[in-house]
């Protein structure tokens, strides 16, 4: 259960070159595999991790090859964290850029056409945001970590709510302080 049967550096090696191919082909695939946008993208994902255990740990089932595997996970997963935190210009060719899919609400469609994202997937990613159609969206954004940022033309219920809530709360502290000052002069 504990006997290992390759030597303790190819256990901790294997981690670490599927580690950093897994993270060249992602980088090559672009950020649509991050973006998990439909049952495709996700059934290769969780597929993954099935197709290279094998590459990662060998012939061996031992506990100890498996807690060395997952710790050299875990440490090169930290040190390029903190390489890519440290050196924000190698940050930005190993996550790559930004893609702006939508601006002013006119869609790039040759934007959505590198990222692989149909029409349908642009619409959904929009409604998840509350906005109905394109025209509503001033600015949809695909990170590289494969998040989209969408930003309305027209602030929201909710985004004037807190606005006008916001006027309201600032008017009060003016008063607090004005009465402060009047209490102030007086004592």
């Amino acid at each position: 259960m504990f006997h290992m049967h390759s030597p303790l550096l190819e256990k901790m090696l294997r981690p670490v070159i599927v580690y950093l191919c897994l993270i060249v082909f992602l980088r090559v695939f672009g950020k649509r595999e991050l973006a998990q946008l439909n049952p495709f993208d996700l059934v290769v994902l969780l597929s993954l991790s099935n197709t290279v255990q094998n590459a990662m740990i060998g012939d061996d089932n031992s506990v100890t090859g498996g807690v060395i595997g997952a710790f050299s996970l875990l440490a090169i997963n930290w040190l390029l964290t903190l390489v890519l935190f440290k050196f924000p210009k190698v940050n930005e060719k190993v996550e790559g850029k930004e893609t702006v899919l939508i601006r002013h609400g006119k869609v790039d469609w040759e934007a959505a056409k590198k990222e692989a994202l149909t029409e349908l997937e642009l619409k959904s990613v929009i409604h998840k945001q509350g906005l109905n159609s394109f025209s509503e969206v001033e600015r949809c954004v695909l990170e590289p970590n494969g998040t989209f940022y969408v930003e309305a033309i027209q602030p929201g219920a909710g985004d004037i709510e807190r606005a006008e809530v916001l006027k309201e709360v600032q008017a009060l502290a003016a008063e607090v302080r004005e009465l402060k000052g009047l209490l102030a002069a007086r004592g």
